[in-house]
């Protein structure tokens, strides 16, 4: 079964049949929202919204331990995260599709392991490629299906949030190999790995990082909300056509 964990600008599947909602229970908390079951395209999906359904939970605060371990524990056999991020490369432009193929993680104090406490076995996970290579050929395949373009992998760099970030970091995430940034990444695709549930992504570029372009003198918000509305639209026929492989 696929489990689409939605970020902003996806709070919700229109197109998706629901069968039932389910509140989960995990013994690292409550996961970010009640867990949908249904049909998309005579596939089996289950669709969680990261941030929570009224996206009420900031970057930083989101429980990745208890969603990962929801959707796993509810049948999930892989996992497609759809993110925003800021353009850092300049084929990166405001309403693009990104298949991202590396990560950076910048973030800091986040529960990012599974592995973590008294009499808790260590477990070493191998993270070279920590998109899941087969899924995210997949995604690209659909795309290709529905006529969409999507960029061919790119390094995704993990900040911290809710705060953008300077111009003088952008600058910094460009120098040590970023094509965009983000605030979700990780730790959610390094758990995926630790529960061994093939994990790729959908970047939507939903502005210029700072410092960039039409970014230069700041991020105009005004704009993000109608760049992801169009985008979004896009992503859930590339969703679509996935669920129909």
């Amino acid at each position: 079964m696929l489990a689409i964990v939605g970020g902003s600008g996806l709070t919700q599947l229109s197109s998706l049949e629901v069968v039932r909602r389910e509140v989960a229970r995990t013994p690292y908390g409550e996961p970010s929202g009640a867990l949908t079951f249904g049909r998309l395209c005579g596939g089996n999906v289950i669709f969680l919204a990261r941030h929570g359904y009224g996206h009420t939970i900031p970057p930083h605060r989101v429980n990745y331990r208890a969603n990962l371990w929801a959707l796993k524990t509810a049948g999930a056999k892989n996992i497609v995260s759809v993110a925003s991020v800021g353009g850092i490369r300049s084929d990166c432009a405001p309403g693009v599709l990104v298949a991202p193929d590396q990560i950076l993680d910048y973030t800091w104090g986040r529960a990012n392991t599974f592995f973590d406490g008294i009499d808790v076995p260590v477990r070493y996970i191998d993270f070279t490629r920590p998109y899941d290579e087969d899924l995210r050929r997949r995604i690209l395949a659909a795309a290709h299906e529905v006529g969409e373009a999507v960029v061919d992998g790119a390094v995704y760099a993990t900040t911290q949030g809710p705060r953008l970030e300077t111009a003088a970091e952008i600058d910094r995430y460009e120098r040590d190999g970023a094509d965009v940034v983000g605030m979700t990444g990780m730790p959610e695709a390094a758990l995926a790995r630790e529960l061994e549930l093939p994990y790729a992504a959908i970047n939507v570029v939903a502005n210029y990082a700072a410092g960039r372009e039409a970014s230069t003198q700041g991020i105009r918000f005004e704009r993000i909300e109608e760049v992801l509305q169009a985008a979004m639209l896009r992503v859930r026929e590339v969703l679509a056509c996935l669920c129909r492989q």
